[in-house]
């Protein structure tokens, strides 16, 4: 079958869904799918990558975004998906792109959204008061349920938002993580004393400098241990609209910002060997960069307003408000008593372990399920 994909909001230094798309993408290939991705760009360009085929065509930039663009100019996308000729639709934007739903309903091309963030919380971060934000999200949550065969969220908290709506077309399907690229085995001795003395905590923030990824919770949370006597330092890896506004932020602190890492062995190396990691984003519907480090075997301390806290269990700490609320969830993490490397190493385990029930060949699996085509294709 041809699944053919569309995204918006992905460059060449975006993170998660840019490798929740690669993986996929992949999988379909490796179950004998031909998948085929369309995503925005500056110029048109047609590549055959490990993933399948990805058609960039010219898109409109995102004012204040940093880089990203959109899919606009419905005629022209339509026209390039009758060309595509797709057997499958898969749409990852629930914004621009749900008229894509109409497109194939037209067409008998059965369709399915993906859910990768959640409205409500978007338009709250974005200035909507709470109560109009919900009232908005539900109404146009309904009509994406409606306009889809299939919605496809990956966490419990992703799906409360259509559950709430009572659509009866949602499944559930975890993404997954490279258990072979992101392990312990990545720890670097000579890596952690580039960043942090012996005695220094070394705490790592992995994600987009962006409004809704909260990174200045990441910044506040080092300030107040500093101000509390725990010597630490923080490594930044990601870049972003906000990047300046942070450095302005950090000024006086141990904070060193790496910019987007290009290389995947780097930042499994730096997430093995971070003492812990932050995720404060309170609006993630899985976190991919979360569940990396637990692969690494590093902790993380993650925002109870996303969906975090059913992604890492209870190998992780999850905490609600601002900096100092982070800067306590680190330091319930870090034992620095005489039993330290004992606990330390039964945590790391710990958080292995649970990684380990998140696999990219499940996740396929479950896609190709939630497209029709999962009963009779088997992953390889």
């Amino acid at each position: 079958m041809r699944i053919v994909r569309l995204a918006n909001f992905v460059t060449a230094t975006s993170g998660g869904l840019r490798t929740a798309l690669r993986c996929l993408g992949e999988g379909y290939l490796a179950a004998g799918h031909e998948p085929v991705l369309v995503v925005p760009g500056d110029r048109y360009r047609d590549e055959t990558t490990s993933q399948g085929r990805i058609v960039t065509t010219p898109g409109w930039p995102v004012p204040g975004s940093g880089g990203y663009r959109v899919l606009l100019g419905r005629r022209r996308l339509a026209a390039l998906l009758d060309e595509l000729r797709p057997d499958r639709l898969e749409v990852s934007d629930r914004f621009t792109l749900r008229w894509t739903g109409a497109w194939a309903r037209r067409r008998g091309v059965p369709a399915v959204m993906v859910s990768h963030e959640s409205l409500a919380g978007l338009l709250r971060i974005w200035g909507v008061p709470s109560r109009p934000s919900r009232r908005l999200a539900d109404a146009l949550n309904a009509r994406t349920a409606a306009a889809y065969d299939g919605i496809v969220c990956t966490t419990l908290w992703a799906g409360t938002e259509f559950a709430r709506i009572g659509a009866r077309n949602v499944s559930q399907v975890p993404l997954g993580v490279d258990l072979e690229l992101f392990h312990p085995d990545r720890y670097d001795p000579e890596l952690r004393a580039r960043y942090a003395t012996a005695d220094e905590l070394l705490i790592v923030h992995c994600s987009r400098l962006s409004v809704e990824k909260r990174p200045a919770r990441a910044i506040d949370a080092l300030a107040a241990l500093q101000g509390n006597g725990v010597p630490a330092v923080l490594v930044v890896a990601g870049d972003g609209p906000l990047r300046e506004r942070l450095r302005e932020r950090a000024a006086g602190l141990p904070v060193r910002f790496l910019g987007f890492v290009d290389r995947p062995t780097e930042v499994a190396a730096l997430l093995a060997t971070a003492d812990v990691v932050l995720a404060p984003g309170p609006v993630e519907t899985f976190g991919l960069a979360a569940l990396e480090a637990l692969a690494c075997g590093t902790p993380v301390v993650v925002s109870a307003e996303s969906a975090l806290p059913e992604v890492v269990g209870d190998v992780g700490v999850a905490v609600a408000g601002e900096g100092d609320a982070f800067a306590a969830g680190i330091l319930s993490l870090v034992d620095r008593s005489a039993t330290r490397c004992r606990t330390e190493a039964r945590r790391r385990a710990e958080a292995r372990r649970r990684a380990e029930e998140f696999g990219w060949p499940a996740a396929v699996a479950g896609f190709l399920t939630a497209h029709g085509l999962g009963d009779r294709q088997e992953v390889r």
